[in-house]
């Protein structure tokens, strides 16, 4: 009997747990992005075949959101992408609004504080004509300190990897 009474009380007491938890972010997860609002101002880049590119980080909502508008000069500014990041419950997500004309969105799914390392990966995407056209799939930023960090990002196409983007940034505001 005890141990029916223990579980009616396990049972009525999980959906409680189950609703803090879903209402309260992880703290990698807060932490994470928290140093992604952290990124709020001016920076540019040069990509590895010479071009530059200028980022601009916001808090918006209230702070509950970052919103990234990236440029590269050699792409124009007609090809500006944006990439709006933000928690959900436990979860840090990105939308990432794309030249290619679709919206992955991904989830983060390692932050470690000691290297600086932020992983995002594939969740779903609108506005693909296909599961094999060409996506954003991953995204990593590397944060090295005040003034600089560097970002991956993985392009997918026909189920698998085709190119990565890696840039070097650095504060200019």
């Amino acid at each position: 009997m005890k141990h029916r009474a223990l579980a009616v009380t396990l049972l009525l007491l999980s959906p409680t747990s189950w609703l803090s938890a879903a209402n309260n972010p992880n703290s990698d997860a807060a932490t994470a992005f928290s140093r992604l609002k952290s990124l709020a101002g001016d920076w540019e880049g040069k990509s590895p075949s010479g071009s530059k590119s200028h980022i601009r980080y916001e808090v918006i909502s209230g702070g509950s959101a970052v919103l990234e508008h990236f440029e590269d000069e050699s792409l124009g500014p007609a090809n500006a992408m944006v990439t709006v990041y933000y928690l959900d419950g436990g979860h840090l997500l990105l939308s990432h609004y794309c030249m290619a004309k679709n919206q992955p969105r991904m989830q983060a799914q390692a932050f470690d504080e000691t290297t600086g390392e932020l992983r995002f990966t594939f969740l779903d995407a609108t506005g693909l004509d296909s599961p094999n056209a060409g996506h954003m799939h991953n995204a990593t930023f590397h944060f090295t300190d005040a003034t600089h960090f560097s970002a991956d990002w993985q392009f997918f196409e026909n189920g698998k990897p085709k190119l990565t983007e890696s840039l070097q940034y650095t504060r200019v505001q």
